[in-house]
């Protein structure tokens, strides 16, 4: 374990928490990677009272002017790359490839966001009787609380972090408690890049409380997160303390539909690495794969053949495809809770189905067949390395069967027919559709409908959620 002594940044100090000790575990063995004493309540309110007196300043400077801090501390984190990532293998277990996608997404988001600010126009709304030039321009809503994800913690703060330094906002963060060191250093290095007092506080606890504080206090004006939708139904509950904006990325259930005229060979490669990618650990990871029963035989045939050649390892291991391990023991025991309800209903385990012979939280991966609508694989999102197979043909609605979930993330759509992509697309209830590929980047919009959530990460819709809009009407 690299030898950094982890602080929480609050009002551009860099300091020791005050309440209970914290220990952080890797994944890859199950052992205590680090110790530090955890930021207490009093702590989390008085990040929020720094970010709240440095709104006042920040939110005042040209945009040119939030654009040096920005880049500076874009380059900053640049500089520091190998390190980060060293320690976010360490605390999440990921292979080097996706642990380095998940680095290079805040740097982008920071650059790209900054870029989408100065995009952002006002308008002129006409006057009917010719009276008043009515005039809009956005304003920064004020002091953001962002919680951040464990899959992707990075990515997660670039998100966050990204609009909340453009539109002008100040902000604290609270990474996931099982992994915080990644994210404390990036704090670290948001000190040292020169990012005045107060705009950025990065805090770090396992307890409920300091959420819990925040969520209550008055001072937060938007309160953002990447999460479950149980967390979130527990946010929009403690906030009604006072009126805050809501951005909030939940659960998914993400259904595939593969139709018989797809290109098996790239339905096959594409779903089985967004399911297996990063342990199936992925807000938008494929979750219930419906396959044509014209082509279901020899579709898991080469999802077979594609699983066979997974190695389990993590960092820099050498595979054709290196999958790392859960998050955690609970993990590995909700994929085992998981299997063990769809065996008791009917489903045939192809391949995988139970953790690894090895230290750490690692799992097989795992390919289920027979799968039907009662089991638990259908109904609940798995975030893991599991993939229900299940079969429809001309009998079935495509639509109802994508829709079939409280969730409404993501969904994919395997076929040729274009006709058929868009019209399915179009009654598919979901935030995102990919057709024949998946695709997500800093520029397109991500967030869900149902309980996915409210409000989008990415994009300029994203950014909008930052400012208000404020009308001035000028008598002639």
């Amino acid at each position: 374990m690299n030898k950094i002594s982890f602080k929480h940044l609050i009002g551009g100090e860099l300091v020791d928490g005050l309440g209970k000790e914290m220990e952080v575990y890797s994944p890859i063995t199950g052992k205590v990677i680090a110790r530090f004493a955890e930021a207490s309540s009093e702590q989390a309110i008085l990040a929020a009272k720094e970010a709240e007196i440095a709104f006042k300043t920040w939110s005042k400077l040209s945009l040119s002017q939030r654009e040096k801090y920005i880049l500076n501390f874009a380059n900053k984190l640049e500089e520091n790359k190998e390190t980060i990532i060293d320690l976010l293998i360490q605390e999440t277990g990921k292979a080097y490839e996706t642990a380095e996608y998940d680095f290079n997404m805040l740097p982008d988001c920071l650059r790209f966001f900054i870029e989408e600010a100065k995009r952002l126009d006002g308008s002129i709304i006409p006057d009917y009787d010719d009276g008043h030039m009515n005039m809009i321009i956005r304003k920064p809503v004020g002091v953001v609380v962002g919680y951040l994800a464990w899959n992707f913690p990075l990515l997660n703060i670039g998100y966050k972090l990204g609009p909340s330094l453009a539109s002008g906002c100040t902000c604290v963060l609270k990474p996931a408690f099982i992994t915080p060191l990644a994210s404390l250093y990036v704090g670290m290095l948001a000190h040292e890049s020169g990012m005045p007092a107060g705009v950025i506080n990065m805090i770090a606890g396992a307890g409920a409380s300091i959420s819990e504080t925040l969520n209550q206090s008055t001072i937060p004006d938007l309160i953002t997160l990447i999460g479950s939708s149980q967390t979130g139904r527990k946010i929009v509950e403690q906030s009604a303390t006072s009126i805050k904006h809501l951005s909030l990325e939940l659960g998914g259930n993400a259904p595939v539909i593969v139709f018989d005229d797809a290109d098996i060979e790239q339905a096959v490669s594409a779903i089985a690495k967004g399911k297996f990618t990063n342990s199936g650990q992925v807000c938008v990871a494929p979750n219930r794969v419906f396959v044509h029963k014209n082509i279901k035989d020899e579709f898991i045939l080469k999802v077979k053949e594609f699983v066979e050649g997974i190695t389990l390892g993590s960092g820099k291991d050498e595979a054709d495809f290196l999958m790392g391990p859960l998050s955690s023991a609970r993990a590995v025991s909700s994929m085992e809770y998981l299997i063990e309800d769809a065996v008791k209903k009917g489903a045939i385990i192809l391949c995988g189905g139970k953790k690894a012979e090895r230290d750490g939280y690692f799992f097989q991966p795992t390919v289920l067949m027979n799968v039907t609508k009662d089991m638990k694989v259908y109904q609940e999102e798995i975030f893991g390395p599991i993939m229900p197979i299940l079969e429809f043909d001309e009998n079935d609605d495509p639509v109802e069967l994508a829709n079939d979930t409280i969730y409404g993330l993501a969904a994919y759509v395997y076929t040729n027919n274009l006709k058929e992509a868009l019209n399915l697309a179009r009654n598919i209830d979901s935030g995102s559709v990919c057709v024949n590929e998946p695709f997500f980047t800093y520029n397109m919009p991500h967030g869900g409908c149902k309980e996915s959530g409210v409000g989008k990460d990415c994009s300029r819709f994203s950014l909008e959620e930052y400012y208000y809009v404020q009308r001035i009407s000028l008598k002639l």
